[in-house]
């Protein structure tokens, strides 16, 4: 295992009282795996991520990544691992050639080793063009290139991303994940955080949930979508929501309802239904509301996604989180 954590906590001190961030993370991350941290902002997917890689210290818990034990070895863990933030690191008055130059001296390259390996990054990830204009004149996709090849240079075990493709057009993610994928292949792990529900979905071997500072659930995508059984139905309706609710539930073929409150603006509440099959179970949900006498809204069938596994476990969305903030 490359990283190993039991009961990781971290409090700070705010305005005389403490904030617990991160209340006992237990994470186990693999070689040559992609593992990815999602959770909405303010979880406590930062500063999980901060603390496996010596920039704060755990307030409890212990950890182990590259075989360097956190408390004891920080310097071991920093010669193993890279770190990209979220701001990234570079500076607009040099070059790509220059900063990733200095990155490797930093980590004890001669000169010409650093020239080579620059050389060999900037070409990875396709700076090679620009390698020598300064950083200021980079759209924010080539600057974010350039972190992960700053994070990348002394040829880590391990690479930190946080939140890797915040603020970049569709454009500039799908061409990020390539480069997430291709160092996943050249022998390097990946641990990224992340909100997005399509980033984790598609990028990572296995991911945990994190919600309030806890980890409420941890998996592959595909394991964690089926604890979803079936299809989903969205139903909606203006009026008698509890009593379409007790109705529906009812029915032999419905495994789970999951009722959400009235939106002030429409009065419509949306109930979820869990089916084995929606395109069998929509018609008849349907003659039974009518039955009723009890009109639909509105009505949605779809596959289980990582969204519903967020909102099965904390019972929130995570879209809707995410779209308030």
């Amino acid at each position: 295992m490359l990283i190993e954590t039991k009961g990781l906590k971290k409090t700070f001190k705010s305005r005389g009282k403490e904030v617990e961030a991160v209340r006992g993370v237990d994470l186990a991350v693999k070689e040559g795996e992609i593992f990815g941290l999602l959770g909405p902002n303010g979880a406590g997917k930062t500063t999980t991520m901060r603390m496996l890689s010596t920039l704060i210290e755990p307030t409890e818990g212990r950890a182990v990544v590259c075989g360097h034990d956190l408390a004891g070895d920080q310097a071991g863990v920093r010669r193993d691992i890279g770190y990209v933030g979220q701001e990234g690191g570079t500076w607009g008055e040099v070059t790509a050639r220059d900063e990733l130059i200095m990155q490797g001296r930093l980590y004890g390259m001669s000169k010409r080793t650093a020239s080579d390996r620059a050389e060999t990054v900037l070409e990875a990830f396709q700076l090679t063009e620009f390698a020598d204009r300064n950083i200021k004149t980079y759209s924010g996709g080539q600057k974010r290139r350039l972190d992960i090849a700053l994070g990348i240079m002394h040829e880590p075990k391990l690479l930190f991303l946080d939140e890797p493709t915040t603020g970049l057009d569709p454009q500039s993610r799908a061409h990020m994940w390539d480069e997430v994928r291709a160092l996943r292949e050249r022998g390097t792990a990946i641990f990224l955080t992340t909100h997005y529900l399509d980033e984790a979905d598609a990028l990572c071997d296995r991911l945990a949930i994190i919600d309030h500072g806890e980890i409420v659930t941890e998996g592959t995508p595909l394991a964690l979508k089926k604890e979803v059984a079936g299809d989903v139905v969205a139903i909606g309706v203006n009026g008698r929501s509890e009593a379409a609710q007790n109705l529906l539930g009812a029915e032999d073929f419905v495994r789970e309802v999951e009722a959400g409150g009235a939106d002030p603006a429409t009065g419509i509440a949306v109930m979820r239904l869990y089916v084995d099959d929606g395109s069998t179970a929509l018609p008849a949900l349907l003659r039974a509301l009518d039955g009723a006498d009890i009109a639909a809204a509105s009505i949605e069938l779809h596959r289980p996604s990582l969204d519903d596994v967020f909102l099965k476990q904390t019972g929130r969305s995570l879209r809707e989180e995410e779209t308030a903030a």
